[in-house]
């Protein structure tokens, strides 16, 4: 699976920005902010089929995806301006998105629809939907005032939800019609006796019922519910926002309890494999180039430095999904989601040879390369933070950095984070903390002597490994009130 989104991290306020400070439930709620405010644009489905023997057919899907409008508040979303043009760059199809979405909605926002009176009192919120909503009852007044009983017209160029909005504004409005869809954008509407009106409406035939208007309004959410009842196992890269896009757009809107939504994403999806946490292991085992982009470790896995035998899994596509195997479409969701596939398969096969050494059975089965990924189950990658993955069915286990650096100034008054960033960044990457009104604690994944050495004598900054008993600010503050509670102590005892 793959999740193409309107944008990744707000940037309101500028703190929300990860960190290697961040706890996994701190990130988790800076994350919960941004994903609140973006949509999801396109979701991405490649399905494997274990066939026969090795072979795996896929059959990969895009989904265009927009917030339905039938029926619910309306839905305010953000746009970034960096993921706009990194999508358009890619070809993405903004026209596709914003006209051709498949709706969706998460539960609560199907039980408001629930809630509402249906026929009575149908609101619509558009001003485009309006504008339709009016030309066609224009349409239909002109008409009907002319026509005989069981006479029809036929309403064209109606989107998904409109063919439902105009049949029951109409219904509203005129008790001597029958409206039916006739699909490809088209509603009939057929000039009736009232007393065979009321037999229609009591009739299994009717498409406005509100069960059916409903069916239509969830859209997609209809096939994630079909997902998380097959309970297969879920792969995705690098893939903690598409779970929480998941929860948020399909589900329920994200909790405020990090763990709460650990545990909802582990009942919904028992089975998760991150490509990015088994690639970040693997590279570590193996002589492979250090890349990190989904199409780059693809084409890594598929090049001569991944040598073959009879046993590797051969993955073919469908005959109606062969696009991909003539050109790349990367960031195209469905294309991304055929490489997380693939990726897991090579992946899983490479650790398989290496715990038979290179002995693997004729036909390895899928629940043989299931074994071999038993320790990265459930284990997604946790970028720049406390953790180097999020443990949907246990413990979250934290990093083992490098020391904290601390840093004093003296006598450069209002120095800022920001300041201290853009000094130390040329030596490595670090995050910064101010500790106190004069000290910073720097923090690295990657941690460089040279920092130590070259500050040593710098006639403002002085850089020293961070010790919590000396530089700790609660540690110095009980300190100095022992001190003063000790010094007046001596004091009463002397006076």
């Amino acid at each position: 699976l793959d999740v193409e989104f309107t944008g990744l991290h707000s940037t309101s306020p500028p703190s929300d920005q990860p960190s290697l400070f961040d706890s996994p439930a701190e990130r988790y709620l800076k994350v919960r902010q941004s994903v609140q405010r973006f949509t999801v644009t396109q979701l991405g489905l490649a399905i494997f089929s274990n066939e026969n023997s090795n072979t795996y057919v896929v059959h990969s899907y895009n989904f265009f995806l927009f917030p339905s409008t039938l029926g619910v508040k309306d839905i305010e979303f953000t746009l970034s301006a960096s993921s706009i043009q990194f999508l358009s760059h890619y070809g993405f199809d903004y026209n596709k998105f914003l006209k051709d979405g498949i709706p969706y909605m998460n539960e609560v926002q199907e039980e408001s629809f629930r809630q509402q009176p249906l026929a009575s009192s149908w609101k619509v919120s558009s001003a485009l939907d309006r504008d339709v909503l009016k030309k066609a009852i224009d349409e239909v007044t002109c008409w009907i005032t002319a026509a005989e009983e069981e006479e029809t017209m036929i309403l064209q160029d109606l989107s998904g939800h409109q063919m439902f909005e105009v049949q029951l504004v109409l219904r509203q409005a005129l008790q001597n019609i029958w409206t039916q869809p006739l699909g490809d954008k088209k509603v009939m509407v057929k000039k009736v006796r009232p007393q065979h009106r009321r037999l229609l409406e009591n009739s299994r035939y009717d498409y406005c019922q509100k069960e059916l208007i409903l069916l239509s309004a969830r859209g997609f959410t209809n096939l994630f519910q079909t997902l998380v009842k097959s309970k297969k196992p879920l792969v995705g890269h690098n893939m903690l926002m598409d779970l929480m896009h998941l929860h948020d757009k399909f589900y329920k809107p994200l909790p405020e309890s990090y763990e709460e939504f650990k545990r909802n994403i582990h009942n919904l999806f028992p089975v998760l494999l991150d490509t990015k946490t088994v690639t970040k292991s693997i590279w570590k085992k193996c002589q492979f180039p250090r890349v990190s982009n989904l199409l780059e470790v693809y084409e890594v896995l598929c090049s001569d430095l991944n040598p073959k035998d009879a046993t590797c899994p051969v993955i073919a596509l469908a005959s109606d999904c062969s696009r991909y195997a003539e050109k790349k479409y990367p960031h195209e969701a469905g294309y991304d989601a055929f490489l997380c596939g693939s990726v897991l398969l090579k992946l899983a096969h490479l650790l398989l040879c290496r715990s038979t050494g290179d002995a693997v059975e004729a036909h390895p089965s899928f629940s043989h390369y299931l074994s071999v990924l038993a320790e990265y189950l459930n284990k997604v990658n946790f970028i720049r933070g406390g953790v180097s993955n999020i443990n949907f069915s246990g413990e979250d286990v934290p990093c083992q950095y490098p020391p904290l650096l601390v840093v004093h100034v003296q006598g450069w008054p209002g120095l800022s984070e920001r300041q201290i960033y853009q000094e130390f960044k040329a030596h490595c990457r670090f995050d910064v903390r101010r500790l106190s009104r004069n000290q910073f604690i720097l923090l690295s994944n990657r941690f460089k002597q040279l920092v130590l050495r070259d500050y040593k004598h710098h006639p403002h900054l002085r850089v020293s490994v961070y010790r919590h008993w000396r530089h700790s600010p609660r540690v110095n503050c009980l300190l100095q009130v022992s001190g003063i509670v000790a010094l007046w102590s001596v004091l009463a005892f002397v006076l």
